[in-house]
């Protein structure tokens, strides 16, 4: 029988079936980090127990780290206690930790990837909603919580429900200006924020086969804004070709035989579906959040809907049936596991090259990573942001969820790249957040308000 990627790797990982009706499975790569695991191994130690498989678990610091001056001791007490138990557990447990001066520290669903760490056909945990991340090389991968992280360290499995498949195809060319955080917007939009819940996203079409893996990420980082629990994107020649030489993806000598195992889970044709979605990709132009989730969004040159949720439009300060461009921001903050990548920095450093941010706007660039933000300043795209008036950050999560001194103060409304935008999401439980891709944050800095980014790209075309 044909069958999806999905149950390719599920069954693959499947130990055993258990009575209450969710399955054993086997998880083949964990991944920590200094906020959802000193619990975790509390846990552990009061049982007495190890950790059954730590050349399987890989940590780095990245939620509450500051990126303005990352020294240790952190100012903050509960932020260094916790990473001192990272790097204590660690330590004791032989896991491999980057630590801040490593040059492979950065956001965990950003590393995973660079390092070759993130290959097809894995099942990936992580203590992190956003894990979905990983899934655009063909891996499963789910964010779980504190006791689930235990559970992995203690027995590298997870007792889980199976999932229903639905193929999301996005076709068509999209135009210059839109980008996979555009696309992904549209789909929660049209899906809904519960629309996923008891699925795994399956993102196919002409439309994502031409995207590079960096674009794929975006599409599975925020697959969880929609309610699923999965996202993924059939390994392909791209997929390899990301993987190539990467530290920890197979070397030189295996990477032939590594591809063929890889190209061959990719779902079969004539697999069969619980649900096919379709979007025309030209039908999409760049996308801002209006509302407190992320599927309250619109057209930037759209009017908010008739039927807005009134709650949502009094908190945001905004009416129905008007337009989000022109909305007046304080504060632009480029980054995070969604569009921290060093793509996302590129885009946004050509709408800003030779010109300066609004004078009140107060603007961030966070690197996903040590190697983002080294590869960024090689390339000058660190001293283009420099220039224009944006400052220029360490790696680290920063202001996408504010655990960390970068926050929203008071009512300040912030043109944001990252995943979410429920009330308090950065920090001031009355400030504003409206997502959109990098390259919309970065014009909406110039402008000092949001502003269709097509007019810093040569025209609406």
């Amino acid at each position: 029988m044909p069958q999806t990627l999905f149950e390719k790797v599920w069954n693959a990982h499947a130990v055993r079936q258990l009575p209450t009706g969710q399955t054993q499975i086997y998880v083949g790569l964990h991944l920590i980090h200094e906020v959802t695991s000193p619990q975790a191994f509390d846990m552990l130690k009061a049982r007495g127990w190890s950790v059954r498989a730590p050349h399987r678990t890989f940590a780095t610091v990245d939620h509450i780290v500051p990126t303005d001056t990352p020294m240790r001791p952190f100012a903050d007490v509960m932020a260094e206690q916790m990473t001192l138990a990272l790097e204590r557990n660690c330590l004791e447990h032989k896991i491999q930790l980057f630590n801040l001066g490593s040059k492979h520290q950065g956001i965990v669903h950003v590393i995973g990837p660079e390092l070759g760490l993130t290959q097809p056909g894995m099942t990936i945990a992580c203590g992190d909603s956003h894990t979905s991340t990983h899934g655009a090389f063909g891996a499963l991968a789910f964010g779980i919580g504190t006791s689930q992280v235990r559970d992995v360290l203690a027995s590298q499995c997870l007792a889980m429900t199976p999932l229903k498949v639905r193929r999301i195809e996005i076709t068509g060319h999209m135009a210059r200006g839109v980008y996979a955080k555009d696309i992904i917007l549209s789909v929660i939009r049209r899906l809904g924020v519960e629309g996923g819940v008891g699925y795994a996203y399956e993102y196919a079409g002409d439309t994502v086969e031409r995207m590079s893996m960096e674009e794929r990420m975006t599409l599975c980082n925020m697959t969880i804004e929609g309610g699923a629990r999965i996202g993924y994107v059939n390994p392909d020649r791209v997929t390899v070709d990301y993987l190539r030489d990467r530290p920890f993806a197979p070397s030189s000598a295996n990477i032939a035989s590594a591809s063929t195992r890889w190209l061959s889970l990719a779902s079969d044709p004539g697999a069969r579906y619980d649900d096919v979605v379709r979007f025309d990709a030209a039908e999409i132009g760049p996308m801002v959040t209006w509302g407190t989730n992320p599927g309250q969004s619109v057209g930037v040159l759209e009017n908010l809907p008739i039927d807005a949720d009134t709650n949502s439009l009094s908190f945001m300060g905004l009416s129905a049936q008007t337009s989000i461009n022109g909305t007046k921001i304080d504060v632009a903050f480029i980054g995070s596991c969604t569009n921290g990548r060093l793509s996302d920095l590129r885009e946004a450093a050509k709408v800003v090259s030779g010109r300066k941010i609004a004078p009140r706007v107060r603007a961030l660039v966070v690197p996903g990573s040590t190697e983002v933000a080294e590869a960024a300043e090689r390339e000058g795209l660190a001293e283009t942001f420099r220039l224009a008036g944006f400052e220029w950050r360490s790696a680290g999560c920063s202001m996408c969820l504010a655990m960390n001194p970068d926050r929203l103060n008071g009512n300040e409304i912030c043109a944001s790249s990252s995943n979410r935008n429920f009330k308090g999401r950065q920090g001031s439980p009355t400030g504003r957040t409206l997502l959109m891709s990098p390259a919309m944050v970065a014009a909406a800095a110039l402008e000092g308000a949001v502003v269709d980014v097509r007019q810093f790209l040569g025209g609406l075309s």
